[in-house]
């Protein structure tokens, strides 16, 4: 007989050694013991029922949503979280927080967090259990997280929760996989910024506005190459402007919603044996409606054309990081970027290629708080690469307007000859004393190559005098590559601890995309 001991031991069994041995048990029980197998194998498939589902995640990469809610909405948000990622081809699942055991916890290596934050700063019922076990949890170093905080801004206790469960994954050496998001009030923009991450994690961009908000016109004056006869792809400086009065600041994101290129839109209506200058009801132009949308593969009825374009989805926004910080118009930074099949990104090719200087792109632009700059009596320490030099020069325009500011800017790029990104207007800053420290670095010049970290290395003791005199420290670029190393290299020359306290207090920022 196989006594119940022994059966727990069975259980840290990989599950096809358990089940051979299931089989063989039943075959060499005599007929007067058959019932007693029975049992014992019923019993050893209820404990592998109930044990497997962590051992799934562990062997299949299964990326974990798991929710705080206590009236619904983080429920709702998860499971759409969930849903996205899974309508983008990865394995995900989504739980009540207090599903998640100390040993699950142990084993994951990706969480996504969505919490609301109930009563005086309270964890909801269905995350209580977790956050007191949280409490008592040994190190995580293997689990990279990211949390999506709810809220109200009208109460003091706002997202508390989301905050409190981020410090203690830090304290257990969980790594984030970007920044906490606290969602004001369902904040649409916050909430497509999320979306944008999934996006990042899963691949795929490609997905539909949980809660769209309106686009603006806005008119492209001027597109120019800023780096021609660069190895690396072209980035092109883009100046829009709007007629309507625009409140934003340094920091904050352009949403564009891009279009297919004219071209491509005519091909497919001609193959689909429509007429591309077919009036719509409204007036439009099919090819104008059509050009938003997801191109289609079979014709409709020619009598419901309104109809099938309903039924269309939407082609997806993409982010850039504001280039500008005041007025009527707006610059942008952008790479253009290519597909597999060599054909250009949906954003970067509407963006640098196919929209006519001179015509209008749909913009709004989204809120970016995490990312917003420090009072002037606060020094700031810049640090990009590549496009990411947007979102620092927005930052910089901002400063500009108070003489009193104290700025340090680390740039990196490939080649000084081609790739040396508005340095006119960076050596006059330099000039004037408004940059009191710029350093640039182009990593195919040196030997062995430099890069903005390594500048950064080298200037330790200056990083360190900064920071003693309370100075913030801003990210901006690629996340993989620069946006990494960088961090690492800070945490290599001020600590985790002490990295983890700048990024409590609002001095260590980043946008990384």
């Amino acid at each position: 007989m196989i006594t119940t001991p022994r059966l727990h031991a069975l259980l840290h069994w990989p599950l096809p050694t358990c089940l051979l041995l299931a089989g063989l048990l039943l075959w060499l029980q005599p007929a007067r013991e058959l019932s007693a197998g029975l049992i014992s194998v019923t019993y050893l498939a209820l404990c592998l029922h109930y044990c497997w589902p962590q051992r799934r995640q562990a062997q299949t990469g299964e990326l974990l949503v798991a929710y705080a809610s206590q009236g619904g909405k983080a429920q709702r948000l998860a499971e759409r979280s969930c849903a996205q990622l899974l309508a983008s081809g990865m394995p995900a699942r989504c739980i009540a927080l207090n599903q998640l055991s100390s040993t699950q916890l142990k084993n994951l290596e990706r969480l996504l967090l969505v919490v609301s934050t109930y009563g005086d700063g309270e964890a909801p019922d269905n995350a209580a259990r977790f956050e007191r076990m949280l409490l008592s949890q040994q190190a995580l170093p293997q689990l990279h997280f990211a949390i999506l905080a709810l809220g109200d801004s009208s109460y003091p206790q706002f997202c508390a929760f989301g905050q409190r469960l981020q410090q203690r994954l830090h304290a257990l050496k969980a790594q984030p996989l970007f920044d906490l998001l606290s969602v004001d009030c369902l904040d649409a923009g916050t909430l497509r910024h999320w979306q944008q991450q999934l996006g990042h994690l899963s691949g795929n961009s490609d997905f539909v506005d949980w809660q769209p908000a309106h686009y603006h016109p806005w008119r492209l004056d001027r597109r120019n190459c800023l780096n021609p006869s660069s190895i690396g792809a072209p980035i092109f400086h883009l100046s829009l402007s709007s007629t309507e009065a625009v409140d934003r600041r340094a920091g904050d994101i352009a949403e564009i919603g891009p279009r297919h290129a004219p071209q491509r839109v005519i091909d497919c209506l001609q193959q689909l044996g429509l007429e591309p200058r077919t009036r719509l009801a409204n007036g439009q132009l099919l090819s104008d409606a059509l050009s938003k949308l997801h191109l289609p593969t079979t014709s409709p009825d020619k009598n419901g054309i309104e109809q099938w374009l309903a039924e269309l989805t939407p082609l997806p926004h993409r982010e850039y990081s504001i280039a500008s910080s005041y007025g009527s118009s707006l610059d942008l930074l952008v790479r253009l970027q290519y597909q597999a099949d060599g054909s250009p990104g949906l954003g970067s090719g509407w963006l640098c290629e196919h929209a006519e200087v001179g015509g209008t792109l749909d913009l709004r632009i989204r809120r970016n708080p995490g990312f917003h700059g420090q009072d002037a009596a606060t020094p700031m320490i810049l640090i990009g690469s590549g496009s990411g030099l947007a979102g620092l020069r927005a930052h910089l325009q901002e400063r500009a307007t108070n003489p009193h500011s104290r700025n340090w800017l680390l740039f990196g790029e490939r080649n000084a000859a081609h790739d040396a990104l508005l340095v006119d207007e960076l050596r006059a800053w330099q000039h004037s004393g408004h940059l009191a420290r710029l350093d640039l670095t182009y990593s195919r010049d040196g030997n062995p190559q430099r890069y903005a970290q390594d500048a950064l290395r080298d200037a330790a003791p200056t990083l360190h005098t900064w920071l003693a005199d309370g100075a913030a420290i801003y990210l901006c670029g690629s996340l993989e590559g620069m946006g990494r190393d960088v961090d690492t290299c800070l945490r290599q020359l001020l600590g985790d601890e002490q990295l983890e306290q700048l990024s409590q207090s609002g001095r260590y920022r980043r946008d990384l995309y």
